[in-house]
């Protein structure tokens, strides 16, 4: 066997794959190369029989050839595990603990030293075991295991606004995009608390946010809610300082934050994120001074009600969120004046979270940490009043929350469990037709072998923070519960592979966690998506993700609204594409000739070709619901060829979604207000101002305004005349 063959029986092994067919067609085989690399990036010796040897190891130090958790189909009527016996014959005895408390003890037999199975054993668990996340001791003379006994649901949460029948409405928006008369340059979680209160009363069941994830707080700049420090914790630049205990009453805290930088930032075109930074940190910083002089005791006990409720918070935040605030705290040393932005160029101990030096690092600066944790207490306690006031003024579902694929190298996640994120290797995504070069998002992937070992710890542990204040969560790139694709690092896109995860455990996970949370879960499958993949998210209840400008029949003429999946999403775009103006004007268009993002001039004519195309089949849909005149086609289409947007053809395009069966329909705030330009520009970083539109008007006016009462009114009466037939 040469080396690229024992290359690939290694690959095999621990889940990457051999082969796989781009959007494009076209069939890749990761050379040998990409192989070792990728090998090497779990963590494993890049020689093969090293790396044989390293898994036989493992597997044969495992006892009872069980690793770290099992997941167990609630429905099984009977479930059994099958296990190694440690010697012919052997008895084994278990003991497991129920997440209640309760225990249940019981023993199984290996099978025959004569059968054919000499080495295997049969644990019959007991039926029904309850839903949760358990423990289990098994025994057999002197070997001994203890694994997490998971026992999940086939489905997810289906919220009854998603039940068979129903036809619900909900409102996105770029958090960080809302222009208001009060905030500080930032939308922010008040912002979101008005427009719940508002949305609701004219027909929103939802209303959709990008990630809260915390970025960089020593680096507000760094501002891509898609490449988080942290996917468990939420962005502080959210927190409405006004609205921080203490503020009314310290007249010091709030000159800390002079008037004219506040209307500076807010009045700015875009987001400007430092100055932003810079208005809010201070004052914050002078309320938690107060907030720990007024509840917090000389000995750290709690004095108030805000008091105990900040101490309950760091103890159920526990050991994850001591990190997380202690990496920011080292992030904020390190970067002063210019210094280093990641913690892999930090000095050796401090980039070990569990060394001595961190440790009295974090003692030293004991009130610099725990500031970082009352900024997460504050932005939670906020978050949790904006879903409050949504479900007051009858937000039916809630909050529509976002789970980013993955966190950034740099972040604090990477620094924390380093062994969970495979180093040497980024997420992307291989060549389609929106990137024929493929992309490269710059995202850790996390080590399928490490996550079992954790016992599925980390993605639990993501899934909960994020449907927390939510009825729904859409999780982003859904297909990397299945796959994810790896691009070693220093090679271009096409180079990568797929890497497969245990889909049957997470999906499960996924379905536990929705049930639990009564949060109900969207999942974006846009892209190159494996055969089969939907069916099988369309039977666990997951909602899939449907874009009107992709949903065509082959000769790329619209789908009709009838023709869209009952159990999906149907958005009129998302955060990477041109608003509904933005794509009838071409300004997509326009922004990739101006950057030279076209690989040739040919490209360029063909998608405005194909974009030319798209106007006149989009109103031969609308013509087709009887949303158009036919007669009026011309005035659309421009008789000079300069096509024309009005708020009316914005509006007959939200009523063709309406019309869809898809249960759940969204409306971008973007599109309410006619906005032009789409808040992220794919393939580009610093040349398009990503991530910081701003809304050309203010929320008062806008979701209280005549254009949000007419698109309600369009949609509601669409989403009833979808529901009746």
């Amino acid at each position: 066997m040469d080396r690229l063959d024992e290359l690939r029986r290694i690959a095999d092994s621990v889940g990457i794959a051999a082969r796989h067919v781009d959007a494009l067609g076209i069939v890749h085989e990761p050379g040998e190369e990409t192989l070792a690399q990728l090998i090497a990036a779990f963590g494993l010796p890049s020689d093969p029989k090293q790396a044989a040897d390293a898994l036989a190891d493992e597997s044969r130090t495992a006892p009872f050839g069980l690793g770290s958790v099992h997941v167990v189909a609630h429905e099984t009527p009977n479930p059994v595990l099958q296990l190694r016996a440690p010697f012919p014959g052997a008895a084994i005895e278990w003991h497991c603990r129920l997440e209640d408390g309760t225990e249940l003890s019981g023993r199984g037999e290996a099978l025959p030293a004569d059968s054919d199975r000499a080495n295997s054993a049969v644990l019959p668990l007991p039926a029904p075991l309850p839903l949760g996340y358990h423990r289990l001791d098994l025994a057999a003379g002197a070997v001994a295991a203890q694994i997490g006994l998971i026992v999940a649901p086939a489905f997810c949460y289906l919220h009854p606004e998603l039940q068979p029948g129903s036809r619900s409405w909900g409102l996105t928006a770029q958090l960080y995009g809302l222009r208001s008369r009060r905030n500080w340059g930032i939308g922010d979680f008040s912002d979101l608390a008005h427009i719940c209160r508002d949305a609701a009363p004219v027909g929103a069941a939802a209303i959709g946010v990008n990630p809260l994830h915390a970025l960089f707080a020593a680096e507000p700049r760094h501002c891509s809610p898609y490449s988080p420090s942290s996917r468990v914790h939420l962005d502080y630049l959210y927190i409405n300082v006004t609205e921080v205990p203490g503020f009314a009453e310290d007249d010091a805290a709030r000159a800390l934050a002079p008037v004219e930088a506040i209307a500076a930032a807010r009045s700015a075109d875009l987001v400007d994120y430092a100055a932003v930074a810079a208005v809010k940190r201070p004052v914050l910083e002078a309320l938690f001074r107060r907030f720990r002089g007024e509840q917090l005791a000389p000995n750290g006990a709690p004095r108030g009600a805000l008091g105990s409720s900040f101490r309950l918070f760091q103890q159920e935040g526990g050991q994850a969120l001591a990190a997380f605030a202690i990496f920011e705290a080292l992030h904020e040393h390190f970067s002063r004046d210019g210094g280093e932005f990641s913690w892999r160029h930090w000095p050796a101990p401090m980039r070990d979270p569990n060394s001595a030096e961190v440790a009295q690092f974090a003692r030293e600066n004991v009130d610099r940490v725990e500031f970082f944790q009352f900024l997460q207490w504050e932005a939670d306690r906020q978050l949790g009043e904006a879903a409050a006031a949504g479900s007051r003024s009858g937000l039916s579902i809630g909050l529509y929350r976002d789970l980013a694929v993955g966190v950034n190298p740099n972040g604090a996640e990477a620094w924390a469990d380093q062994e969970l994120v495979a180093p040497g290797a980024a997420i992307g995504a291989p060549p389609d037709p929106l990137s024929r070069a493929g992309q490269n998002w710059g995202l850790a992937p996390i080590n399928p072998l490490a996550l079992r070992r954790r016992g599925f710890a980390p993605i639990i542990s993501a899934l909960r923070a994020n449907m927390c204040h939510a009825g729904i969560l859409r999780i982003d790139h859904v297909m990397g519960l299945q796959r994810l694709y790896w691009i070693p690092s220093g090679s271009p896109a096409p180079a990568g592979a797929y890497v497969n995860y245990p889909f049957d455990a997470l999906l499960r996970i996924v379905a536990l966690e929705s049930q639990r949370q009564r949060c109900a879960v969207v999942g974006e499958d846009l892209g190159t998506v494996p055969e089969g993949f939907r069916e099988t998210m369309r039977a666990a209840n997951v909602l899939s993700y449907r874009v009107f400008a992709f949903e065509r029949r082959q000769d790329g003429r619209f789908l009709p609204p009838g023709e869209y999946p009952a159990l999906s999403a149907a958005s009129a775009a998302t955060h990477d594409l041109a608003t509904l103006k933005g794509f009838w004007l071409g300004r997509d268009i326009e922004w990739r000739r101006r950057l030279g993002l076209y690989p040739d001039a040919a490209a360029e004519v063909t998608e405005a070709a194909e974009r030319r195309r798209d106007r006149k089949f989009l109103l031969e849909a609308l013509i087709a619901e009887s949303l158009l005149a036919p007669e009026r086609r011309d005035e659309f289409l421009g008789a000079d060829g300069e096509p024309t947007y009005t708020a009316e053809l914005g509006a007959a395009i939200h009523a063709y979604l309406g019309h869809s069966q898809a249960r759940l329909m969204l409306v971008q705030i973007e599109d309410v207000a006619g906005e032009s330009e789409q808040a992220n520009l794919p393939g580009t970083t610093d040349d398009h101002p990503n991530w910081r539109r701003r809304l050309s008007c203010q929320i008062e006016d806008l979701v209280a305004g005549p254009e949000m009462a007419r698109i309600a009114a369009v949609v509601n009466a669409a989403r009833q005349q979808a529901a009746t037939g």
